[in-house]
């Protein structure tokens, strides 16, 4: 396999219709050696071709029991990075789009994630007191920070399993990079409200008092998902009042308190199986990404059921919508024609560490 760079340009200039026409070519040329993996935030106009739909876990799983060669992540970069890491040795992940990124993945770095945990052992013994704990949601290298120092991977379905284990080896949490996933877990948990404190990495020990750092039970890394904090109480009450009879759905990322006036709470894939599972002529706000709630809406339609979503403006996962028609038949085209684009590679330290950390969670969930 010959891996080159090969310009873009003249595949950003093509109207849609002549890119769906390659994608469709280089398909058909490519056969089984790629799969075609779509997260369901991702945009319709790409959703289409895919070979496997789910959560990002699920995705890249399920991708690597394929004998694919290239496994095409539509996704964002966190995304492909977990299926380079799970993936067989022969087989080779892409991102169409270097540029989908996860702004709350970025909101957590290695160098302030580090930074923190020389602040905790100045107050206490992180090494020996705190389990680090990251959502999938993050990059690759604190994946493997985690893994290093005993900690562990977790998802927004499997927060809760994750946290026991944690508590189960020691006292504390420091959960990164998404607060509001940690706070909820830790609610449902029984933990209150004041033994959860946010921890500012631009701040010095986070902007927390000794005191506050050895009080806490779980340390909430003050990161959040720019779609999920769109969705806001008062959106729910006004739902509510014209609907007294609908049923309220939120994502985990959502604020405390949207998640507290919901009915369901849970991942995409349960947000997905709740509704489809429910029964007809129900009416349902849901709180997640755009994309999902509009297919979910169109999917259950003939059942009579109503699927809202939750915020009265356009919300969605706008990095992931990078991955547009154009990147899709660039990064086909050249994969048939022998060339290897945007393919994401962990690095050979960060790897083994990173795979630790989320087989711990797989055996534990």
């Amino acid at each position: 396999m010959q891996t080159a760079t090969v310009n873009f340009d003249k595949f950003n200039q093509l109207q849609d219709d002549a890119c769906h026409e390659r994608i469709r070519a280089a398909r058909a040329r490519l056969g089984k050696k790629a799969v075609l993996l779509c997260h369901h935030y991702q945009r319709a106009d790409v959703y289409q071709y895919a070979d496997i739909t789910g959560d990002s876990l699920k995705l890249s799983r399920l991708a690597s029991q394929t004998d694919a060669e290239y496994i095409v992540f539509c996704g964002v970069h966190f995304m492909a990075e977990v299926a380079d890491i799970m993936s067989k040795p022969h087989q080779i992940a892409i991102l169409p789009d270097l540029a989908a990124g996860c702004s709350m993945a970025d909101m957590a770095n290695l160098a302030k994630v580090e930074r923190c945990w020389r602040e905790l052992n100045s107050v206490l013994n992180a090494d020996e007191q705190v389990t680090p704990v990251t959502y999938i949601n993050s990059a690759a290298d604190l994946k493997a920070f985690c893994g290093e120092r005993g900690g562990i991977v977790c998802t927004s379905s499997n927060a809760g399993t994750i946290a026991k284990w944690a508590f189960e080896r020691r006292e504390k949490i420091l959960f990164f990079p998404d607060q509001h996933l940690g706070r909820w877990t830790g609610a449902q948990m029984g933990i209150p409200l004041d033994e959860m404190m946010v921890w500012d990495p631009d701040l010095e020990l986070g902007g927390l008092t000794p005191e506050q750092i050895r009080k806490a039970k779980l340390l909430l890394w003050k990161g959040h998902c720019s779609v999920h904090q769109m969705f806001q109480p008062a959106h729910i009450q006004k739902f509510r009042n014209q609907h007294p009879n609908g049923l309220v759905i939120a994502h985990p990322e959502c604020s405390y308190e949207v998640c507290r006036q919901s009915d369901y709470v849970g991942s995409t894939e349960h947000i997905v199986k709740t509704i489809k599972d429910a029964a007809p002529n129900t009416h349902w706000l849901v709180g997640t990404e755009l994309n999902l709630v509009n297919r979910l809406a169109e999917e259950v339609r003939h059942e009579g059921k109503v699927v809202q979503f939750m915020a009265p403006t356009v919300c969605m996962c706008s990095t992931m919508q990078r991955i547009d028609p154009q990147h899709l038949a660039w990064t086909l085209e050249n994969l048939a024609d022998g060339h290897v684009v945007n393919q994401i590679r962990v690095p050979a330290h960060e790897a083994p560490l990173a795979k630790l950390a989320l087989e711990r969670m797989l055996a534990v969930s």
